[in-house]
């Protein structure tokens, strides 16, 4: 299994629009969806912070992920361009995956 762990910073009044975007049903993941490997996108937010989200998308492995990524290269920077006007900030907090069986 292989996690990509992104964190947003959401502009004020575009977190509905954010929601439909990364969310589990959103254009994030209907793109990522056309890989087999694809397993899902869960949707964080920070009660705390209104704020900033968590999307975390898990993938077979980190493999699937980066052919994927090398075949939806320029639909991923479409919706990335896109993305980039609902938010603030964006950071890659990192890629993981799972030790052991």
């Amino acid at each position: 299994m292989f996690l990509a762990l992104w964190e947003f910073e959401v502009k004020p009044g575009c977190e509905k629009r954010f929601l439909r975007a990364y969310g589990p049903e959103g254009d994030w993941a209907k793109l990522f969806r056309k890989d087999a490997n694809y397993q899902e996108t869960r949707l964080l937010h920070d009660p705390e912070h209104p704020a900033i989200f968590l999307t975390l998308d898990f993938w077979a492995s980190r493999q699937a992920y980066d052919s994927f990524m090398a075949t939806h290269a320029a639909e991923y920077e479409e919706l990335d361009a896109a993305g980039k006007e609902l938010t603030l900030r964006e950071r890659k907090i990192g890629w993981y995956e799972r030790l052991g069986p």
